[in-house]
């Protein structure tokens, strides 16, 4: 029934779209979306059901981007909306025929059991991630000679604050808040007066790094960390999880954007809205998600050649060092619509790479990798499993955002999390 009402809507949205309602276009798109959500909620009781977020804000945000309130959108080709409808189908399908042969897996929200013994090898990873990227930031400030915040006037000194290799400590610190809330919840709140208030303490400075970076991103994606986390550990999912989560994230949003330089007249000009008294609080966000999927479509329209997996690679050639060496194994151009929208879709480089096939593909990776996280979640005794669990919900919450997994961040990130599951699992033994 699910795939059904999601056809009919992307085709009503297609056909509306060709025929010039963008209104109605949109909507359709918005309508799948809530219905794909609600339903995989429903059934599993589970809010951030990782094939139901992927639902929301990848196909919701193909909504948002149908409503057509920039100038800068266009009509999009007959191939992108081939690679929006396999990007999410070839998702769907994976996660949907692995659910029939071997189960939905239970209920996989909040059902981990917390050992208050295992509280301390949390606590010093808490530690030591946020002792690193405090000294890999001041190390940058000093080489630099200059803190994005205080840095007035400069709307892109942020995207300059970074030295190569080392810039990956300081964004590390992004892990912090959501090992904090692993830590309480193995320890239950005894580990003693000292540890949990140096936990707070250290969290506090972990959120108080990609401000001073004036990373709205980076400050998104660590409280998202936290939030996911903290949910997918309780019982029942309560309303105010939402609104707390809200009241953190947009006030600092708001205060980094002003910090950037980035003024109501500076954003209108670059967003080029039709309706111009539209409040920027709106258009912000809008062209924020929806930019990312015209600038999919700039790149179907453009790229003259595939790049055969040389684009997807990006991150071992960046983590390796190899494109030092050999520099043309980087040297693809990014095409987008305006360039000051970079920011781009999950299912970017996929199709850079290999065209609709690549997308369709890359789509099927990740229902099955979404559906393996699902499953084992109630069954993980090592709690890095949840660090890694909020980590994926995060990349498909913001899958039209950028293209995630080549991205060398992204693949550090996972890699810090394998390296302290294995520290985890070897201090709970020797203990």
């Amino acid at each position: 029934m699910d795939m059904i009402v999601y056809v009919i809507c992307y085709l009503a949205s297609f056909l509306m779209a060709r025929w010039g309602h963008d209104w109605l276009s949109g909507l359709a798109l918005l309508a799948a979306a809530v219905w794909l959500y609600v339903s995989d909620w429903r059934r599993t009781k589970n809010p951030i059901h990782l094939r139901g977020i992927f639902s929301l804000f990848w196909v919701g945000g193909e909504g948002l981007a149908c409503l057509k309130l920039s100038r800068l959108q266009t009509d999009w080709a007959l191939m992108t909306w081939i690679c929006f409808f396999l990007a999410y189908i070839g998702f769907w399908i994976v996660f949907e025929i692995l659910k029939q042969i071997y189960g939905e897996g239970g209920n996989g929200y909040g059902r981990w059991r917390s050992f208050e013994a295992d509280s301390v090898p949390v606590f010093r990873m808490i530690c030591v991630l946020t002792v690193l990227s405090l000294a890999a930031f001041l190390a940058e400030a000093a080489v630099l000679g200059y803190v994005p915040l205080f840095l007035h006037g400069v709307p892109h000194a942020y995207s300059e604050f970074h030295l190569t290799g080392l810039h990956y400590l300081t964004v590390s610190c992004v892990l912090v808040p959501s090992l904090t809330v692993l830590y309480f919840h193995t320890s239950k709140g005894r580990g003693g007066d000292g540890r949990l208030f140096a936990a707070v303490l250290l969290t506090l400075i972990s959120l108080l790094i990609p401000i001073l970076c004036v990373s709205r991103y980076q400050f998104v994606f660590a409280v998202a960390l936290a939030a996911i986390t903290f949910i997918s550990l309780q019982k029942s999912f309560h309303l105010w999880y939402l609104l707390g989560l809200l009241a953190v994230i947009i006030p600092v949003y708001l205060i980094l954007t002003v910090a950037r330089s980035h003024d109501v007249e500076y954003l209108n000009g670059i967003f080029e809205m039709k309706y111009e008294s539209m409040p920027i609080f709106i258009t912000q966000p809008y062209m924020y998600i929806a930019n990312n999927y015209d600038n999919f479509n700039c790149l179907v329209e453009t790229l003259a050649s595939h790049s055969l997996g040389l684009k997807g690679l990006f991150p071992l050639w960046t983590l390796t060092g190899l494109k030092f060496l050999f520099p043309q194994l980087v040297n693809f151009p990014v095409y987008v619509d305006k360039a000051e929208l970079t920011t781009l879709t999950l299912f970017y480089d996929a199709y850079y790479d290999f065209g609709w096939i690549g997308v369709l593909a890359f789509s099927a990776v990740l229902g099955l990798a979404s559906y393996l996280l699902v499953v084992k979640l109630r069954e993980m005794r090592n709690p890095m499993g949840y660090l890694l669990h909020a980590q994926v919900a995060v990349y498909l919450i913001l899958s039209f955002f950028t293209t995630w997994f080549s991205n060398s961040t992204t693949w550090f990130y996972l890699v810090v999390t394998a390296i302290l599951a294995v520290y985890y699992s070897f201090s709970a033994r020797r203990r």
